[in-house]
């Protein structure tokens, strides 16, 4: 029925070449678009912090409200989920829906009540986990 004749018959596919140039554009397409993909992945990380530390204070200032002062140093940001003996009937919480979360690094953020000076303070130590540093390691504090 079909009779194959000698130059009818072509390989279908592509040459080891060609596959070797698409590979070689999208690794150059990887190498330029992802470290500006991570950047912005970091930058995104900085502002999922300052969003949270500003959560934790509308949360103290409504526990302010309810008990008479914001939770001592000891207390911590526990204190807004679970109530301290110190509260006494006036807390009225739970202010946080489900807990003091961590920082979007894994760690846990500091707080110091009022005996540190100021209302109080919440700090998240950046990526790092050590206090100081530039960039994403860089501190992010409340007010």
């Amino acid at each position: 029925m079909y009779a194959v004749t000698k130059g009818a018959r072509k390989a279908a596919g592509f040459t080891l070449l060609e596959l070797l140039v698409v590979i070689v554009i999208i690794g150059l397409l990887a190498a330029y678009v992802g470290p500006k993909y991570f950047a912005q992945l970091g930058k995104s990380e900085v502002t999922i912090a300052k969003a949270q530390i500003e959560a934790f204070e509308k949360a103290l200032d409504t526990y302010r409200l309810d008990v008479g002062r914001y939770p001592t140093t000891e207390e911590g940001l526990g204190a807004l989920v679970t109530a301290p003996n110190t509260a006494g009937a006036k807390w009225n919480g739970p202010y946080l829906k489900k807990g003091v979360p961590p920082d979007p690094w894994g760690h846990q953020y500091k707080y110091k009540g009022p005996e540190a000076g100021a209302e109080f303070i919440i700090t998240s130590e950046g990526r790092d986990g050590q206090p100081g540093g530039t960039g994403e390691d860089a501190d992010i504090t409340s007010r």
